[in-house]
């Protein structure tokens, strides 16, 4: 066990862990330029839980203590205690709805994000699918939110991080910016400017895997006016670190530091725009019209199928999709009417423009040649269907060439 953090822990014997999880924070915080860097998250879900209960900390308990004349938590009377608690969960957090691209801990209403605080949700524009930022300016001085969260799952656009805060500062609003999907991007030097969000958030969040090609787990970045709280993450929410998770962690973020992974970064965006380019060309719908990033989102409406049915049939072409709603989706968050596309791991394998419009041909085949079921009642299931035979041949072919050419590791013979 190593709970607590580096030269502060609960237990003895554990300098090899501090020395790791030093080296581990530093080669994190030069990566992306950040004031101060958390690596013992287990997940981006467990580094969001950190970065909202230290700002309540930070903000709400800790000047609420001080103007009651204590030094900690511990000389509170129960009463006092239940006051600070209740004031701390009736803050309000604003994060994109999952209807329009967020996550499920940007406060979806199924998720503990929305019931340890008060949760407000923004949309994208109905028309555009597009962040709307002069509406969300609105929105926020309406309800003046505590935490304004920015950030992704299934959003295929860049964010514009310096008018993000300048929204969160009308209103005195902390900004966290979720990265998970999109840390390697920024990494890589991809997105810069305004488009990286280390140097207007006041905390950031991300997982280590995704984009960043790392192992599972996350990690926090943050101003020093946070690092405190931030750094106490266990015994806040989490019961400890996990020291070769994070050994693995630091090799990801040196990786991360070399002119390869750079190039890596924009090969994801380079394929993922010249897939996106080669689906739209054969007709299919993307949300927002294309993509900016690593993602898209493909709207099935056209081909009368559901995301689940698209799913299925896809992955018994060999090609795995997942479903994924799409902004204001009558089909809901189970079957949905979209697919979402990711271009990181093909990328990593060597693929490029070439390989996306053979990856587009043989979707459309699929998709083209897929028909909803009938269900028991005799109305169009939203589950099963039925695909073309010899279309389902050819992709299966098509596909296991194209990654034959690509292996996984060239020289591991199974």
């Amino acid at each position: 066990y190593a709970e607590g953090y580096p030269n502060h822990r609960f237990y003895a014997g554990c300098e090899n862990v501090d020395t790791l999880e030093n080296e581990a924070s530093e080669t994190l915080r030069k990566l992306f330029g950040a004031d101060c860097a958390y690596v013992q998250p287990h997940s981006g879900a467990d580094a969001n839980l950190v970065a909202f209960w230290s700002i309540l900390v930070h903000r709400i308990q800790n000047k609420e203590v001080e103007n009651l004349g204590k030094k900690s938590i511990d000389e509170l009377t129960p009463e006092e205690y239940e006051t600070i608690r209740k004031l701390m969960v009736n803050q309000k957090v604003m994060g994109l709805s999952l209807n329009s691209g967020g996550h499920l801990t940007h406060g979806y209403r199924h998720n503990v994000s929305s019931k340890m605080m008060q949760a407000v949700l923004y949309d994208v524009d109905p028309k555009t699918e597009l962040l709307d930022y002069d509406a969300l300016a609105k929105q926020v001085l309406k309800e003046r939110p505590a935490i304004l969260l920015a950030g992704y799952s299934a959003y295929p656009r860049r964010l514009n991080f310096a008018t993000m805060r300048t929204i969160a500062d009308s209103v005195g609003a902390t900004l966290v910016v979720d990265m998970a999907h999109f840390s390697g991007l920024v990494a890589g030097k991809v997105f810069t400017g305004e488009f990286d969000p280390v140097p207007y958030a006041h905390i950031v969040t991300s997982t280590t895997h995704k984009t960043l090609r790392g192992p599972r787990g996350g990690f926090i970045l943050c101003k020093q006016e946070f690092a405190e709280t931030i750094n106490k993450g266990c015994p806040l929410v989490l019961g400890g670190p996990l020291p070769h998770v994070i050994a693995a962690k630091a090799i990801a973020f040196k990786e991360a530091s070399s002119d390869n992974f750079k190039t890596y970064a924009r090969g994801i965006v380079d394929n993922c725009k010249a897939l996106a380019e080669a689906l739209m060309e054969k007709g299919v719908r993307l949300v927002t019209g294309g993509t900016e990033n690593h993602l898209m989102v493909l709207d099935l409406t056209s081909f009368g199928l559901t995301g689940r049915q698209a799913e299925t049939a896809l992955r018994e072409a060999h090609l795995t999709v997942n479903r994924n709603a799409i902004p204001f989706d009558a089909n809901g968050p189970w079957y949905t009417s979209g697919i979402r596309l990711g271009t990181a791991a093909i990328t990593t394998r060597g693929m490029g423009p070439v390989e996306m419009k053979q990856i587009a041909e043989a979707i459309v085949d699929i998709l083209a040649h897929t028909t909803s079921a009938l269900a028991k009642d005799g109305k169009p299931s939203k589950a099963k269907f039925h695909t073309d035979p010899a279309a389902l041949q050819r992709s299966q072919k098509n596909v296991d060439e194209l990654l034959n050419r690509f292996p996984l590791y060239g020289d591991l013979l199974i």
